[in-house]
């Protein structure tokens, strides 16, 4: 099998060399290691950073203390729901790959993470695809329940949870067997989706939606495995009528995790 340049598979500015430009694969990192990168990476520091600015801001302003807990927990409540809606309908919708407005969007945020989970680089959000969704699900009702200064504790909850889901995310992706139950069993409903079936287990730390609309499973439960479980069904005959996504990866489609497609 001819070999996949994996450069042609990831945005190139990642390719480059330097702390966080060269390349990060989870399966091949340490528990000690990924928390080093993680904190080291320009997104969390922003979450970070805006949170405290956020926090900042609401010991000025401050709500009430009922608006202030109540818009605290409705970002944490709210957040696998709309997780879940962004993850099913969005990011594993048809739809992206047929404009030129969104297909590289698409691609740099769902489609290269398919392609290639363990690369620690693109797991991570980028910041553009990630604070307008954040601010717009919590700032608005933040301020319904409390004004300005809610909107700023539901706005800095929401960047906190960001970060936890994001580490768990890594968690799931590392070489690593975490000991707690709950947590072996979140990662192997999440490997499940990557490596098995994309069409369920859209929930990253919380399945209860997946439950709920039908969308979870078990692995034994799928004896076979989705022939679009890394290419979310961007295929070349898919890519006769909306070429944009293949045109961004240097005219190759992915029909299987590229850092094996080398390695073959």
């Amino acid at each position: 099998m001819k070999a996949v340049p994996l450069a042609k598979t990831i945005p190139q500015k990642l390719a480059k060399p330097g702390i966080w430009n060269r390349s990060h694969y989870l399966d091949r990192m340490t528990l000690r290691e990924l928390v080093v990168a993680y904190f080291q990476y320009y997104a969390i520091q922003a979450y970070l950073l805006l949170a405290v600015a956020a926090g900042v801001y609401a010991w000025f302003n401050p709500p009430s203390l009922t608006a202030g807990v109540v818009s605290a927990v409705f970002a944490v409540v709210a957040y696998p729901a709309v997780w879940y809606a962004l993850h099913r309908w969005v990011l594993h919708g048809k739809w992206m790959w047929r404009y030129k407005a969104t297909a590289a969007t698409w691609k740099r945020i769902h489609y290269d993470h398919h392609q290639d989970p363990n690369h620690l680089e693109i797991l991570f959000g980028a910041l553009y695809t990630t604070l307008p969704p954040i601010a717009a699900f919590t700032i608005p009702v933040g301020w319904l329940i409390g004004g300005p200064g809610a909107a700023a504790v539901a706005f800095s909850a929401g960047l906190l949870t960001t970060c936890f889901y994001e580490f768990c995310h890594c968690i799931q992706h590392l070489s690593y067997k975490p000991r707690a139950k709950w947590l072996a069993d979140m990662k192997a409903r999440h490997m499940a989706h990557h490596f098995h079936d994309e069409t369920g287990n859209f929930g990253i730390t919380n399945f209860a939606i997946d439950k709920l609309l039908g969308t979870f499973y078990e692995r034994a439960e799928r004896a076979e495995k989705s022939p679009s479980v890394f290419n979310l069904g961007y295929s070349e005959k898919v890519a006769e009528t909306y070429p944009y996504v293949k045109d961004l990866s240097g005219g190759i489609i992915a029909t299987g995790h590229p850092r094996k497609r080398q390695a073959a």
